[in-house]
């Protein structure tokens, strides 16, 4: 594995327009979280480590390529994807047995998390060799927080089998679990996806997060069943999504009506009745007939 150059490379990076230069890195692989949209959402540690790091690990490197050029890091791209993994592995850990300086990428957000860099990261461990972590952006995190369910304990499956008959079987080996369920989901299975978990775990809560910290970032949340008509009649759901669940019971954690009404009171007070039902709803993730319904008879209640 070939990390030379024929010219010099400068250890430094620009952000802000302004150039700095990256200090010495410690020998070792270095686990980097990269952005997954919005490129301002990287670390200064993070472009730091990519910039002294004799080569970069990508699973694609033509993506990773637009991130480095962005911040001006010229340091050499190697391809390491699940197609070469395997021959690529002993090269790596040649390299850092030399005490090479090498820095482990994904396509976007944290590496391992749905790739094959945990088997390079068990191997170098199993060698003894340094690993350091670099944290930054997780588009499982990043949904779970925006979904409005329970933070306290979850659990990230994933991608669920694509057939039917495979997924409704691994949802049911899920459907106890006591905690949030995180997926990740194909555009065009999203709708026979939350149809056959509406099936399975009933009519738990949900939230479909899309393209987030891009620029059409949308988070739509509602029971299982809803978001599957929901899904089922428009045209295919476009770009990266995560879907999140609650855990069993979660469906008695829909706020109390009382507080669905106090929440409507104060938003009515100073928008109009459409805008207070989708604050509210978007707050809850009840339904928005179900707060539009509540809201018109709060309205006729009112002397």
């Amino acid at each position: 594995m070939s990390t030379q150059s024929s010219t010099p490379r400068s250890p430094s990076y620009t952000a802000f327009g302004l150039k700095a230069e990256a200090e010495p890195l410690a020998p070792g692989l270095h686990i980097v979280a990269t952005p997954i949209g919005n490129l301002r959402d990287i670390s200064f540690r993070a472009l730091a480590t990519l910039a002294a790091a004799d080569a970069v690990l990508a699973e694609d490197t033509r993506t990773s390529k637009t991130l480095l050029a962005h911040y001006g890091i010229s340091t050499p791209l190697l391809p390491y994807h699940e197609h070469n993994a395997a021959q690529m592995r002993p090269k790596v850990l040649a390299k850092l047995r030399e005490g090479g300086r090498l820095a482990l990428i994904s396509d976007a957000g944290t590496p391992l998390v749905s790739d094959p860099g945990y088997k390079l990261v068990a191997d170098v461990v199993a060698e003894g060799l340094p690993v350091t972590g670099i944290p930054g952006p997780s588009a499982v995190l990043a949904a779970l927080v925006l979904a409005g369910l329970p933070t306290d304990r979850f659990f990230f499956e994933g991608f669920l089998p694509p057939k039917a008959a495979a997924r409704r079987g691994r949802l049911t080996e899920l459907a106890a679990i006591p905690g949030t369920l995180v997926f990740f989901e194909s555009p065009r299975r999203l709708a026979e996806m939350l149809g056959d978990a509406a099936a399975v775990l009933g009519a738990r809560p949900a939230a479909v997060a899309r393209e987030l910290t891009k620029y059409y970032e949308n988070v739509r949340r509602g029971p299982l069943a809803e978001l599957a008509s929901h899904y089922d009649g428009e045209e295919e759901a476009r770009g990266e999504i995560v879907v999140i669940i609650g855990p069993p019971g979660a469906e008695a954690l829909a706020p109390a009506g009382d507080v669905i009404d106090e929440r409507l009171r104060a938003a009515l007070a100073d928008v109009s009745l459409k805008e207070a039902v989708a604050q509210v709803a978007a707050q809850t993730g009840q339904p928005r007939r179900k707060i539009y319904a509540r809201a018109l008879e709060l309205t006729r209640e009112e002397p």
